[in-house]
């Protein structure tokens, strides 16, 4: 089953279709046409396998074989139902509801007892296994609990400082940039990553910020950040091949 990173923020409840062989409901299972019963196999006597001894000197080997009468059931029907044709099993379509919880992990296997295919002459079901495989987001990438994203920010507003909507897997929060930020600075947010699977809390939010340089700019933009370079004292490239 493919779910989504959201899924396994909040959890979720999700209805299947699984094929599946199930005992028949005509003849409970025994292959037998209602009214009559499975007889043992008079070959090997209900066992399902037949003995073979061979006697070489001061040595006997046995070997053993499934019965051909009954092919290993031990059983003989004579009279076969009608609805399976003697095979005990029918095929079904079943709507299956998976209850996943939240914080699992991607490759997680969830197991649903008795919901497996039906077990031999009449026997109890076995179980149904559902791996869960998490769709890749968009915008975050997880560890353990954590989530990661990058959002880019102009160099002005790293320098200057800011406040920007950033996002979270339940919608957008305001992240205060304080002035002077670096690129790759990470900020974190507390508690808006992804549940625990076997305990309490959240992991948290990383937020990785880059900062932009603009790569075309006007007469009056490259005027005025030559300005702040000599107030700063940064040597910049004036005219082509020249350097100052």
């Amino acid at each position: 089953m493919e779910i989504t990173l959201e899924d396994v923020s909040s959890g979720l409840e999700k209805e299947i279709k699984i094929s599946r062989r199930e005992n028949c409901e005509v003849c409970n299972g025994s292959g037998a046409e209602p009214g009559t019963q499975p007889k043992q196999c008079p070959q090997c006597k209900g066992t399902g396998q037949i003995q073979h001894v061979r006697s070489t000197g001061f040595a006997r080997f046995v070997q053993i074989t499934t019965c051909n009468a009954c092919r290993g059931k031990g059983r003989i029907v004579e009279t076969e139902c009608q609805s399976c044709r003697g095979s005990g099993l029918v095929h079904k379509t079943r709507k299956i509801n998976v209850k996943i919880p939240k914080g699992i992990e991607n490759g997680s296997r969830l197991r649903l007892s008795r919901q497996g295919e039906a077990g031999k002459q009449g026997g109890p079901s076995g179980d149904l296994y559902v791996v869960i495989y998490v769709k890749q987001h968009k915008i975050f990438q997880r560890s353990d609990n954590n989530i990661l994203c990058e959002i880019p920010i102009g160099f002005t507003q790293a320098t200057l400082g800011t406040e920007i909507n950033v996002p979270t897997l339940n919608g957008k929060i305001k992240l205060r940039i304080p002035k002077g930020t670096q690129t790759h600075t990470i900020f974190r947010l507390k508690g808006k990553g992804l549940p625990r699977l076997h305990g309490y809390g959240r992991g948290n939010e990383l937020i990785k910020v880059i900062v932009r340089t603009p790569k075309k700019l006007t007469s009056k933009q490259k005027q005025l950040i030559t300005e702040l370079a000599k107030e700063l004292g940064e040597t910049v490239l004036e005219k082509k091949g020249f350097w100052k």
